[in-house]
């Protein structure tokens, strides 16, 4: 294995027992991406997206094979140190932007660097940048339900990636809009990977977004494919 990846699946599996039967999600897959490299996850409904970003996410434990996160065997780690990865190394996306109402974008953006330990000082500071960044520094001040759905979706990206991490998980995150803001975020969002070294892995439906990626991979019969 390449320590340079940022995300490495190696002959995972993972079942789930329904009554008597076993299903077999994932069955020895494997997948790897770079620093810097935005793959598309593109797969019919059911056949085991949400379970691989899940693995990748440290959300769940393989059943067999290993997920390493930057070079780092993780699969058998304590929960402890598995949140302390997802909290430092990696970044979420979901469908729903799942911003929290009572707060302001920048107070959102803020928190999750509040809970690593930086100062408020330097939350703030990074926390304006993403926002400048990504073209909604006037939206500051506002909160969740006064942005519209674009903005809801940006201030989500700003905030998945505010401690830096090594890899952004993505579920659908243009789902939930029209094509034209669609493209708004998607244009933001690989501005930020390009600039900042990012890797990204992106389950989505959007065949004309998943074409603007560096590849394209899909699940069948329990393996990751190219898409």
């Amino acid at each position: 294995m390449s320590a340079t990846h940022a995300l490495e699946l190696r002959d995972v599996k993972r079942h789930y027992h329904q009554g008597a039967r076993t299903l077999a999600v994932l069955d020895d897959a494997n997948l790897s991406i770079e620093p810097g490299e935005m793959v598309a996850l593109v797969a019919p409904s059911g056949a085991g997206k949400s379970t691989l970003l899940h693995l990748a996410g440290l959300l769940e434990q393989p059943d067999g094979g290993d997920v390493f996160i930057g070079g780092t065997a993780c699969g058998r780690l304590s929960d402890d140190d598995r949140t302390a990865i997802r909290r430092n190394q990696i970044g979420f996306v979901y469908q729903f932007h799942h911003l929290l109402p009572e707060f302001s974008a920048l107070e959102n953006i803020m928190i999750p660097q509040l809970v690593r330990g930086l100062s408020q000082a330097e939350a703030s500071e990074r926390a304006t940048q993403l926002l400048d960044y990504m073209k909604i520094a006037h939206r500051a001040d506002h909160r969740p339900p006064e942005l519209s759905g674009g903005e809801q979706q940006r201030v989500a990206i700003a905030r998945a990636v505010a401690n830096a991490p090594l890899l952004l998980l993505a579920d659908e995150p243009t789902g939930n809009l029209d094509p034209q803001t669609a493209g708004y975020v998607f244009d933001a969002l690989e501005a930020l990977v390009q600039q900042s070294g990012l890797s990204a892995l992106i389950a989505t439906h959007n065949y004309d977004l998943a074409a603007r990626m560096d590849r394209r991979v899909t699940i069948a019969e329990g393996k990751v494919k190219a898409g």
